[in-house]
Order: structure tokens, then C-alpha cells, then sequence
């Protein structure tokens, strides 16, 4: 009996640690990110008033008809790309991407 608590114990805290590295996929967290491989069309802000998002007519991420879209539909685009937008699959991962979801998200309250 006391070497199935000492176990349970040990288990315990080894998923706790296991959860505790676990990344969250914040807004705040993708800024560097977004700053690094979207800003140039997007925008700082992600309104799309640089001189190439202007050229190229990209969206205004913080716009109702971008946010309004599912973290799914995002995600998509990110991955897969759109129109003149890059794919990002491959270069970036899974988290980076859902980080980058939740940037755009923190967009529309700026």
C-alpha cells in the first residue's frame, strides 16, 4: 500500500510537470511572430496600411469580416495559404500558427 501511494504520488507530479510545459497559444506571445512574417503585408496593427498590404489589397485583420471567421478558418489560411497569401505549412508549427490565430483575435480589440 505505501509503495502505491509513493507511485501515485510519483505519477502525479510527473503530470503535472508534463502539463506545466505544455505551450499555450497566446496572442501576446505570437507578436514577434506576426511581426516577423506578416507585418510587412498586414501591418503593425494588422489594418493592412503598408505600402504592399495597400499594393496588394490584403484584409484588415482586425475587421468584423475577419474576425468573424473560425479559429478553423484561419488556421486554414495560415496553413494552406490564400489567394496572394503564402502557405505557412512546413515553415512554421502547429502552435506558432494557433499563436498567430489568437494575435489576430487580440486584434480586434485594439
Amino acid at each position: 500500500m505505501k509503495n502505491m501511494r509513493k507511485a501515485i504520488g510519483v505519477a502525479a507530479g510527473a503530470l503535472l510537470l508534463a502539463l506545466a510545459c505544455v505551450p499555450v497559444a497566446r496572442g501576446d506571445d505570437a507578436a514577434p511572430l506576426f511581426k516577423q512574417k506578416c507585418a510587412m503585408c498586414h501591418g503593425a496593427d494588422g489594418k493592412g496600411d503598408s505600402s504592399m498590404g495597400k499594393t496588394l489589397k490584403v484584409r484588415d485583420l482586425s475587421s468584423a469580416d475577419v474576425q468573424k471567421q473560425s479559429d478553423a478558418d484561419l488556421t486554414a489560411i495560415i496553413t494552406k495559404g490564400k489567394n496572394k497569401m503564402p502557405a505557412y505549412e512546413g515553415k512554421l508549427k502547429p502552435e506558432e500558427i494557433k499563436g498567430l490565430v489568437a494575435y489576430v483575435r487580440s486584434l480586434a480589440k485594439k
